[in-house]
């Protein structure tokens, strides 16, 4: 397929992810603006992602766990089962995000019957972990071992997002307590809030990188990496090193503004690695009522000046490539 940067792969899905399948298809899934459900679609090429029908396979409760802000959903397949980790919070306490697990009965995860199973699980002894604001898990293996990477707040609403990590016992439940990879420490990460999240992997000659997503959700959203040797101790934080600066941010001349929380996938040819990334076209997000949960009980001025009900982050693209140390080059091109 021709990469084409500034034009949506798929339209109004933020926080996109693509996972190519042994089947040979993608499998995509992201956050829907009404943030109310989880769907799915696949496609035999990536350009076909943008019209191919797509499958409720969940939708939220009307109380409790996992009845508001249904957040960026990952699809991933783990020991030969299908398995999709996303964030909700509860019509009660909207702010109260934690991650939870489905699982796919079947090897069909657009037609085979998707089962709750609650909550991801804390290691024994960890009296840490998804016990505040926990959002934007992924996963990853290296070495013979799965790890769970993921964002939370510790301290409340207003606190720092970081990004922790730690090694899994099972799809459902962490073997290690949790490790803090990075914290906002530059100035590009703190903009309106301090945030690192929307962690994601990609391999490259011995090395792995950890992308992830900094400030404010608006047209100041950037990406910078965590980058560490495949053969160190990843749950060490000497292990690890952040870039000084952002590696994607907002380009005006190119109409991308707010690029961020990231997947990696490959291209039809299986060697290409791809960024799949959600970015506006223009600088002022405005909240738009329709897709705001009745629920809301704020006023329409309010609303209106709230970016996350603004449903255009569409799904883009574009090919990584490798600068002479061997490092990811995040371009627009």
């Amino acid at each position: 397929m021709t990469i084409q940067t500034n034009s949506p792969l798929v339209e109004q899905r933020a926080d996109p992810f693509v996972h190519k399948h042994n089947d040979g298809f993608y499998y995509f899934t992201g956050s829907v603006p009404t943030y109310d459900r989880i769907e799915l679609r696949k496609s035999k090429t990536l350009a076909g992602l943008k019209d191919a029908e797509t499958v409720d396979i969940w939708f939220k409760h009307e109380s409790g766990p996992m009845s508001r802000h249904i957040w960026a959903p990952e699809i991933h397949y783990l020991d030969g089962k299908w398995y999709i980790y996303f964030a909700a919070s509860e019509e009660g306490d909207i702010w109260a995000l934690r991650p939870y697990v489905l699982e796919c009965k079947g090897q069909d995860p657009l037609n085979d019957e998707w089962v709750e199973l609650g909550m991801m699980q804390a290691a024994e002894g960890d009296d840490k972990s998804f016990t505040d604001f926990s959002l934007d898990a992924t996963i990853f293996e290296n070495n013979g071992k799965r790890y769970f990477c993921w964002a939370e707040k510790t301290g409340g609403q207003f606190a720092a997002s970081n990004l922790y990590l730690a090694e899994m016992e099972s799809p459902i439940k962490l073997k290690t307590v949790q490790f803090m990879l990075t914290t906002p420490d530059y100035d590009w990460e703190r903009v309106d809030f301090w945030v690192n999240e929307g962690p994601a992997v990609l391999k490259h000659n011995g090395k792995i990188f950890i992308a992830f997503s900094a400030s404010a959700t608006g047209a100041c959203y950037c990406m910078g990496y965590m980058e560490a040797d495949e053969n160190d101790d990843l749950l060490d934080r000497n292990s690890w090193t952040k870039t000084r600066m952002p590696v994607l941010e907002t380009d005006v001349d190119k109409k991308i503004f707010g690029p961020g929380h990231n997947c990696f996938t490959v291209a039809e040819d299986d060697v290409t690695p791809l960024c799949i990334y959600h970015a506006r076209d223009y600088e002022d997000a405005v909240g738009e009522p329709s897709v705001v949960p009745k629920t809301d009980t704020r006023s329409l001025a309010e609303i209106i000046k709230d970016p996350l009900y603004d449903p255009n982050r569409h799904a883009r693209v574009f090919a990584v490539k490798y600068d002479e140390n061997d490092r990811p080059v995040f371009e627009l091109y």
